[in-house]
């Protein structure tokens, strides 16, 4: 199967046994085994799908949002008509975290922590370090962000611990990928502790530090809502299928408003915010009825460009603040960005999407999907040649 089609989790491919010779009562536990693995493992085409929504929404919304604050700062006719896309396309960053704490629970069932943190290690580092060495090189020439200049912001940035040392990430967006490192070590450890080790006193010490970690950063409260969603999925627990659409119309809609009207960061000293919660409400509840066979968001989402955009969502998320920054820079200095902003933007977006499209396909490939092929000798993404969509 081709990349562009690929799952959103790097699930082997089981090896096919010998044949053997099985009784009917036996066969029945067998299919019933498989069925609950098929469903703990399976690829789902939406779930892939959704990941490149969520990595174009946040693209376009920084865009919107920055070309508004560095071009058109004095236009409120500008901010009154993007303010609204803008806000609505930063909610996809929670889309992702939901999306994470789904695809990551069967890895951290499946692998010793060993073998999960390689695997993560692999897929994840060697393009956000280079990125990182990126933005130091040119930040230190530029000094652009002079206080992201220090060894004191740059080695936790690094390591990915800037949570817990309370200093910035380095490259655009990257910020996001501290959350998903804290949360990977935090399942991992705490599955190990749970279910091969089955010691009570290291699993309950765990899960207490997981929920000072919920309660210091609220932001996670969105992958417990995607561990939540595998768990419900994998036991087939969901709506009569006549209510689904009907459902997922109205969680979509919900996000569509509360993601819309406001920008929410989901740290401590935000919570006070209702709309926050009904943020969380209602995207764990869309993500949720979305998973389901048929749903209306798999079959609108259920295309090839789709697909592969799930597939490059890591990229693009990660490059695109590149790109667009360069490009705004050239059209800047060519006097491209003209006081009729709507054409102005189309023009600019009909530069940078494809700009950006083409450099995320390059790092993908050198970056991204490389690295892993290298170590592991297997793809970064797997699809049983047994499972349907759904």
């Amino acid at each position: 199967m081709t990349d562009k089609t690929a799952s959103a989790l790097p699930l082997d491919l089981e090896p096919v046994g010998a044949a053997e010779t099985v009784s009917a009562d036996t066969a029945r536990k067998k299919a019933g085994a498989d069925t609950v693995g098929a469903r703990r493992g399976a690829f789902n085409p939406t779930v892939h799908a959704l990941r490149g929504v969520a990595a174009t929404m946040v693209f376009l919304a920084h865009v919107a949002g920055g070309v508004g604050l560095n071009v058109y700062p004095h236009d409120p006719s500008y901010f009154a008509m993007m303010e609204a896309p803008w806000n609505f396309g930063r909610w996809g960053v929670w889309l992702f975290f939901v999306i994470s704490g789904y695809v990551i629970l069967p890895s951290v069932r499946r692998y010793s922590p060993r073998e999960f943190a390689l695997r993560r290690f692999f897929r994840l580092y060697p393009l956000f370090l280079a990125f990182s060495l990126l933005f130091i090189a040119v930040n230190a020439w530029s000094n652009a962000f002079p206080e992201l200049n220090d060894l004191g912001s740059i080695v936790p940035a690094l390591l990915l611990v800037n949570l817990l040392t309370h200093t910035e990430q380095l490259t655009p967006n990257a910020w996001s990928l501290s959350y998903e490192v804290l949360f990977y070590a935090m399942a991992c450890l705490t599955a190990h502790a749970a279910l091969r080790r089955k010691e009570k006193l290291a699993t309950m010490l765990l899960a207490l530090a997981c929920a000072w970690l919920v309660y210091r950063f609220p932001a996670m409260l969105f992958f417990l809502a995607g561990i939540g969603a595998r768990l419900l999925d994998e036991r087939g627990l969901r709506p009569p299928r006549a209510w689904n659409p009907p459902l997922e119309l109205l969680a979509f809609a919900g996000c569509l408003y509360f993601g819309s009207i406001q920008h929410y960061d989901f740290m401590l000293k935000n919570m006070g915010n209702p709309n926050a919660y009904a943020t969380l409400a209602f995207t764990s509840a869309y993500f949720f009825l979305a998973l389901a066979p048929g749903s209306l968001t798999g079959r609108l989402l259920d295309r090839p460009a789709v697909l592969y955009l799930g597939t490059v969502s890591y990229s693009l998320y990660l490059a695109h603040p590149y790109t667009y920054f360069v490009t705004r820079h050239l059209f800047v200095s060519l006097g491209l960005f003209r006081p009729d902003w709507p054409l102005s933007l189309l023009l600019f977006l009909a530069v940078v999407i494809p700009v950006t499209l083409g450099f995320t396909q390059i790092v993908y490939r050198l970056l991204e999907r490389y690295p892993y092929q290298w170590y592991f000798h297997e793809r970064i993404f797997h699809r049983r040649a047994t499972e349907g969509k759904g």
